[in-house]
């Protein structure tokens, strides 16, 4: 029936293509015009002048543009193809809500899903143009086993190509299980919105009066559920982006991240660290600056950088080489590990895995965050799915510890006992069970009890506390620390590290990239 379906749609747009005196191309031109009478009002990109914008100059090939339906014989709601970015080949799919609002139907998942076909089998990434008011409503249940189609598809694939997603406009209902499938969600401000269901909906069920954007906006989603990892403030800035993050990865899991040329010095000495840690040990620092001074040219493309900012993920480069940063962040919540940062520290680590990507940690965590909100929340949960990145990661992986690293949050953080490669410590390195005021109380708690001033005496003990564990020696010396660096040669080593594991890395399927 659905090809019967599809045959009409074809011989009504070769009649349109017959009767108009036009060509393929020249109809696909008149398509975008109409289009843009629909989206630019709405401040709006039609979806070819999306694909446009993402891929190289000229490169964009249409597949399946004879794939229509009796009722949309001009093209139906989403355009799919191949091209390029920066030379190298990419899929992409992008929904057309001009054509019954982007509407997904059996036509749409079957072009989408040859789309994501090839792209597994040329093993190159996918990139998802999102713009649909959901499923299909006239063609009921058949819409949904479509999208059940896709969901399956990106979990097919996931860990063994890159899969994005743009959100460049409404994603509602089944809609938004695709992107939540995929490695990375890019939200545009004011246009692009996620929600399950809409603010209709939930006012008749919860009497909550909300609008789209403050129920899926970039505001509920970049910063609060975490849903999206980067916010844009144009279509532009977020297909640029894409751009440039597909840089730093690899084609598929078959390959290693591709390497560049830098004119960065490896050997580089960094002097302005030697400063950076303040004299009190609870003073903040920006982790920011530590690499920023590590990484080539200063440069490094955060992940999820308005969210869980106790910790930063991010892609940089050493020597050219793309690495994943994962670094606690002291000006937010001292740095310590909750349930936000630990699943947010997780997935990067999982994507990195996938996709043979080196991993740098750089450790300042005093803890994980105490609460009843957090135990309850389930940051036992969260906590292990950390650690059980880190131990299933078989990429290669240097840990530097900067300054704390306490209790369970340092075991978390790719300890040795986890399986980092390389680990080596700042002289500020705190490395203990936990920080000298707690461990004094339970110490010499009978001590304190019984003296006529426990403040005095527990300052004394205190600082015997410090002396003996806020130093990375004892660690060195039971050989959980390969070495004790100044900070200024951080760049220098880390790179050296990374130039002995270069041939540890075993390219191939691995495992998915779950939604942790």
């Amino acid at each position: 029936m659905l090809l019967l379906y599809i045959y009409i749609g074809q011989i009504y747009r070769l009649i349109i293509i017959r009767k108009l005196g036009m060509s393929e191309e020249n109809l696909a031109d008149v398509r975008n015009e109409k289009a843009k009478k629909i989206q630019h009002p709405k401040g709006k990109l039609t979806a070819y002048e999306r694909i446009h914008l993402l891929l190289d100059e000229g490169s964009f090939s249409e597949i399946d543009e004879n794939v229509v339906s009796e009722e949309n014989p001009e093209g139906e709601a989403v355009v799919t193809g191949s091209g390029t970015i920066h030379g190298r080949p990419v899929f992409v799919f992008s929904e057309d809500f001009s054509v019954m609002g982007g509407s997904l139907g059996e036509i749409v998942a079957k072009k989408i899903l040859r789309i994501m076909d090839l792209a597994l089998e040329a093993k190159a990434p996918v990139v998802g143009i999102k713009d649909s008011g959901g499923a299909r409503i006239q063609e009921g249940i058949s819409s949904l086993y479509g999208y059940a189609q896709i969901f399956k598809k990106n979990v097919e694939a996931s860990g063994k190509i890159p899969q994005i997603s743009v959100i460049v406009g409404p994603s509602a209902g089944g809609a938004v299980y695709s992107p939540a499938l995929t490695d990375f969600i890019f939200q545009v401000k004011d246009i692009g919105q996620l929600y399950v269901t809409g603010p209709n909906v939930v006012k008749t069920v919860t009497g909550e009066e909300v609008t789209y954007e403050e129920l899926g906006g970039v505001e509920a989603h970049g910063t609060q559920s975490g849903v999206s990892h980067q916010v844009c403030e144009t279509e532009e800035q977020a297909f640029e982006e894409v751009r440039y993050l597909l840089s730093f990865f690899p084609q598929s899991s078959d390959q290693k991240p591709p390497n560049f040329i830098t004119e960065d010095d490896p050997s580089r000495n960094v002097d302005s660290l030697e400063s950076l840690i303040p004299e009190h040990r609870n003073q903040p620092y920006d982790m920011n600056e530590v690499i920023n001074n590590i990484v080539d040219d200063g440069e490094q493309y955060p992940i999820h950088a308005n969210y869980a900012l106790n910790i930063i993920t991010s892609f940089v480069r050493i020597n050219g080489n793309t690495i994943g940063v994962v670094a606690n962040q002291p000006m937010e919540l001292a740095g310590v590990l909750d349930i936000n940062s630990s699943i947010k520290a997780s997935r990067f680590v999982r994507f990195c895995d996938a996709f043979n990507i080196p991993l740098l940690t750089l450790v300042d965590v005093p803890g994980f965050l105490p609460g009843v909100e957090q135990e309850h929340g389930g940051i036992i949960r969260s906590g292990a799915k950390l650690l059980y990145a880190y131990s299933e990661a078989t990429v290669p992986r240097v840990c530097v510890v900067i300054r704390k690293a306490y209790g369970g949050a340092y075991i978390v953080m790719d300890s040795m006992g986890l399986g980092a490669d390389k680990l080596f410590a700042w002289p500020s390195a705190e490395i203990a069970v936990m920080g000298a005021e707690g461990a004094v109380d339970v110490i010499n708690r009978k001590d304190l009890k019984d003296s006529d001033n426990p403040e005095e005496l527990k300052q004394k003990f205190v600082d015997e506390y410090n002396e003996k564990f806020s130093n990375p020696d004892i660690a060195a010396k039971l050989g959980l620390v390969d070495k004790i660096i100044k900070p200024s040669e951080t760049r220098k080593v880390v790179t050296e590290a990374f130039k002995e594991l270069v041939n540890k890395t075993n390219v191939g399927d691995k495992h998915g990239n779950i939604p942790l």
